[in-house]
This record gives C-alpha cells, structure tokens and sequence, in this order.
C-alpha cells in the first residue's frame, strides 16, 4: 500500500468551510478504484493549513486510476475553490507496522 501524503492550504478565512465540504468530498474519494482509507489532519501551528493522507493500493492506482478520471474532477471541484495554492503531493510506502506504544 501507498500513502498519498497531501499538504493543502486554505484560503484565509474559508477554514470552516473546506472542512464540511471535505466530508461530500471523502465520499468521492470512497468509491475510487485503489482507494483505501483517508484522513484529514489540520496544523496546530499553521491553521490554514490541512495535511491530507489517503491510503492507496498503488502510486499508479492514485497518479494514473483516479487522476485521470472523472472522480477526481468531481473532487476537484469541491475542494479546489478553497485552495489559496496549488497542493504538495507525495507518496510513502511504510516500512513497518504502526508502533503505538
């Protein structure tokens, strides 16, 4: 599995906002062929901005499946209007399993 490792930053002020719209949008990446999981974590530090991760089967089942199709810009067009600039987007592969301690 790969994680999608997303850092997303908000329009000053739409915070809020993106964050109900995030919930019709995870319904939009559920059905994705390759899709696993996803969580939205938002900074401490920096509050407008979001760090997305999504679980996915493959780097190509994220870059290539869903990208390229017309989910993606159903994903888009919600979320895109509340980005102040374009996201940093990166993949992981884990290593080991989750240590909780």
């Amino acid at each position: 599995m790969i994680v999608e490792h997303a850092e997303l930053t908000v329009v000053a002020g739409r915070e809020g906002d993106f964050e109900a719209v995030f919930e019709k949008a995870r319904e939009v990446l559920d059905g994705a062929d390759g899709f696993r999981w996803t969580e939205l974590l938002r900074c401490e530090e920096r509050p407008r901005t979001f760090l997305l991760l999504v679980g996915w089967e493959s780097v190509e089942a994220h870059t290539v499946g869903f990208r390229e199709s017309e989910r993606f810009q159903r994903w888009r067009a919600l979320v895109g209007p509340f980005f102040a600039e374009p996201p940093s987007v990166e993949h992981f592969r884990r290593l080991g399993d989750r240590f909780a301690g």
